[in-house]
């Protein structure tokens, strides 16, 4: 079944909840979708899908093997929607994003070894390193001045780690973070978003150039010596390479800015939720895992694909070919889940479960990697700046405009009062 013979109607007779792709009230939008049942069809940018919400249904479809994210083998509808949909390389990569069975597996098998509880550990001091310059910089703002702590704290630090890790030099990383800052969009026309994946590819083959030639201590030397050495490709082809290159790098940067993102904003918009850490009646821990809860990095992910006949708690269907997502941010505030106070930030509840990194085999494996940048840079901001505050009002921060990334797009705040 093609996204275009998807019923016209959810089983409750509702027509397809057209998803805002400018993102400006997803709190919203999540309530709408709680409203209509565990899952629900929507309108994706012109495809219908079912947004499942519910936390149960959802965490069942994640880990069961009649759901693929192989829009290639398992979704019909790909080939018409691939040359005009503006999240195309959404669906259209080849990594292990979007592979199935055991090429899902083959492909997370060669970059596991990146992160390994050693190798995160051998990074601490690196990230500490670099959060250090980055607020010894902030240090030298004269008091009352507003600074933009995403553009001066939470966007460069992620792309540092992650170009150490990949070996991506600070030329290159600078042009990547514009182009994967892209990715995440979502009000990008078609024509756009090609134009953008057309500079990312062209970006990440001039990487593959340099690393071929001049190779180092870093997973992209790794990644192209396992390529070259397999003459038959079977271990990890062109195609699998660069775009393995490009979900490492982008997954690895947009989702880290957005969590030190919301947590500062989360902190700074009620300051109790600060005073339990530094009385101890939390840890930065509860800080980062409630956030992740509450406003995690990704709210929607596109997209999985139904393998078989899939019936639902409320009577309806998903059907065999049906595209369906993952609606984490939504999930994560179910009622059903987290009770009356779901829509509330409190790092001292007992449970803070999330599904912001995924869960089952496509759960995310640079999680540590992101917990270790976030507490750092949490735990020194504020030791740094306790008296921080935001410069604006909370109701006058701008949501990024994409319906997939969970951030703003600034973040200006006063490191010390006013003189």
């Amino acid at each position: 079944m093609s996204e275009q013979q998807l019923p016209d109607q959810s089983p409750s007779g509702q027509r397809p909840l057209v998803l805002d792709p400018s993102g400006s009230d997803h709190h919203a939008e999540h309530r709408a979708l709680h409203a209509r049942g565990p899952a629900t069809l929507v309108d994706l940018l012109g495809v219908t899908a079912w947004s499942v919400s519910d936390p149960t249904l959802l965490r069942q479809l994640l880990t069961s093997p009649a759901v693929s994210k192989n829009a290639r083998a398992h979704w019909p509808a790909f080939a018409e929607t691939v040359a005009t949909w503006p999240l195309a390389l959404w669906v259209a990569v080849d990594n292990m994003f979007t592979a199935y069975g055991s090429d899902h597996r083959r492909l997370r098998r060669l970059i596991a070894p990146a992160f390994t509880a050693r190798r995160v550990a051998a990074m601490k001091t690196d990230v500490e390193e670099l959060v250090t310059g980055l607020l010894d910089r902030l240090a030298d703002v004269p008091a009352g001045d507003v600074v933009d702590l995403r553009e001066e704290l939470a966007a460069p630090l992620p792309i540092a780690v992650v170009g150490r890790l990949m070996g991506v030099s600070a030329g290159h990383g600078a042009d990547l973070r514009t182009l994967v800052d892209n990715v995440f969009l979502t009000s990008l026309s078609a024509e756009e978003a090609a134009k953008n994946t057309t500079a990312v590819y062209e970006l990440l083959d001039e990487l593959i150039r340099d690393k071929r030639a001049r190779p180092g201590e870093d997973m992209t030397s790794l990644l192209i010596a396992t390529r070259d050495e397999e003459g038959d490709g079977a271990s990890l082809s062109d195609a699998e390479l660069r775009d393995t290159l490009l979900l490492m790098i982008s997954a690895g940067y947009e989702t880290t800015v957005n969590v030190i993102d919301q947590a500062v904003c989360s902190l700074l918009t009620d300051p109790a939720q600060l005073d339990h850490v530094r009385a101890g009646r939390c840890t930065w821990d509860d800080i980062i895992e409630e956030t992740l809860r509450y406003e995690p990095a990704v709210k929607h992910l596109p997209l999985r694909y139904a393998l078989e006949d899939i019936p639902l708690p409320d009577g309806g269907t998903i059907r065999a070919g049906d595209a369906i997502l993952a609606s984490y941010a939504a999930a994560n505030r179910h009622p059903g889940w987290h009770g009356d106070s779901a829509d509330r930030f409190d790092a001292t509840r007992a449970g803070k479960e999330h599904l912001a990194f995924g869960h089952g085999v496509h759960y995310c494996l640079g999680a540590p990697l992101a917990r270790l940048e976030v507490t750092t840079v949490l735990r020194d901001l504020f030791a740094r700046f306790p008296d921080i505050e935001l410069a604006v009002p909370v109701g006058e921060l701008r949501p990024l405009p994409t319906l997939i990334s969970n951030g703003h797009t600034t973040l200006p705040v006063r490191l010390r009062p006013r003189g």
